[in-house]
């Protein structure tokens, strides 16, 4: 295995147990789940500075490592399908999404442009994940009257689309004020 190969596992581990950390604490906190936080911030930064290869799988241990500790919300699903719904769309997919930022940075040559939509790509790929969960899985406790769909919209949309504009803010002053931090050394 090669020196290089070590440096980013170790660097992606760091990832990993930031974003943890950064999962507990919580700016807003939904009674049916959702926050939010700044995890997914380690994430991106993982693809931005290490490829969309390496972005995914630690994005991926980190959405398996969500899903361990916070598995009690599986069992609520009633059959084993929903059960593996809900296992890819909350956690393994949504969570492995957040490192394909990097897969989005062709958009543009200006460095701070292409980080922001790769931040902000990665991001609706998750809501979107959040999305299908709660219309498929928990759109039925939508409010009487509420369509499945739009109830999902909404929950998910109230927690989303702030971590997105939150992470895009960060990466676009990041990539501006400190680009070597996004690059791989």
């Amino acid at each position: 295995m090669k020196n290089s190969n070590v440096r980013i596992m170790l660097e992606g581990a760091m990832m990993i147990a930031l974003a943890t950390v950064l999962s507990y604490i919580k700016l807003y906190d939904l009674p049916f789940g959702g926050s939010i936080t700044l995890e997914m911030l380690p994430l991106v930064i993982m693809s931005l500075r290490n490829g969309t290869k390496w972005g995914l799988f630690t994005a991926l241990v980190h959405g398996i490592l969500q899903m361990m500790m916070g598995f009690s919300n599986v069992l609520y699903c009633e059959t084993l399908f929903a059960q593996i719904l809900c296992i890819l769309l909350d956690y393994i997919i949504a969570f492995t999404a957040l490192g394909s930022a990097s897969l989005f940075t062709k958009v543009s040559s200006n460095k701070v442009v292409a980080n922001t939509f790769g931040t902000a790509m990665a991001g609706a790929i998750r809501f979107v994940c959040s999305f299908l969960s709660g219309w498929i899985l928990w759109g039925q406790w939508a409010p009487e009257g509420m369509s499945a769909v739009y109830y999902s919209l909404v929950y998910n949309g109230s927690y989303m689309l702030p971590n997105i504009v939150i992470a895009c803010v960060v990466i676009a002053l990041l990539t501006y004020k400190a680009p070597k931090l996004l690059e791989s050394k």
